[in-house]
């Protein structure tokens, strides 16, 4: 018996946490709305924990739950009624900027502008490291349709953020720089 059979992946789930919440964030466009996603994702990865094959990507694994999870709630959304009583509205507030810098606070505005399947394409492959095969598998579309999707949500950053040639990102982490990793070669 191997080493990673022995562990359970309920033990593992934790690790996942910070890289869940920021793809539901990047979905949701919401704090509330992506802490709950995260949470239902773990609890429906813990109640079908007999359905993950050891060995294979927990992360990945979690990642299609929440994917999936989204697009169902959308759906469900969609055939709820509107806010004609401007009830939700009300509860709606501007975010803070959290580190005070223009440039992150210009890519937020860029990046929440781009479609969804744009935007989880960038977060897949740029952010959480995914592969364009695991990405596909993810989301169940061909690996070319995830590359033109961050193909097309580079470029469309690049436009919104002015970003030509060899203009310098002044960007605040790790994650930002990867979404836009190879923007500045395409937008020339």
């Amino acid at each position: 018996m191997s080493e990673s059979e022995t562990i359970d992946p309920r033990d593992q789930l934790v690790d996942h946490l910070p890289a869940l919440r920021a793809f539901a964030l990047s979905l949701t466009r919401e704090g509330a709305s992506a802490d709950d996603l995260v949470q239902d994702t773990i609890v429906k990865a813990w109640t079908n924990m007999d359905k993950f094959q050891a060995g294979t990507n927990l992360r990945a694994w979690l990642f299609t739950i929440l994917r999936n999870t989204f697009y169902s709630a959308r759906r469900k959304t969609k055939r709820e009624v509107s806010d004609t009583d401007g009830i939700h509205a009300a509860r709606q507030a501007a975010r803070p900027d959290h580190d005070g810098k223009l440039a992150m606070r210009d890519f937020r505005v860029a990046f929440q502008q781009l479609p969804v399947e744009q935007r989880e394409a960038l977060i897949l492959v740029g952010a959480s490291g995914f592969s364009y095969e695991e990405a596909a598998e993810m989301t169940g579309v061909a690996v070319g349709t995830v590359k033109s999707r961050a193909n097309r949500g580079r470029r469309k950053l690049a436009e919104l953020l002015q970003i030509e040639g060899a203009d310098e990102l002044d960007m605040t982490d790790q994650a930002t720089m990867a979404v836009m990793a190879s923007s500045h070669t395409i937008a020339r």
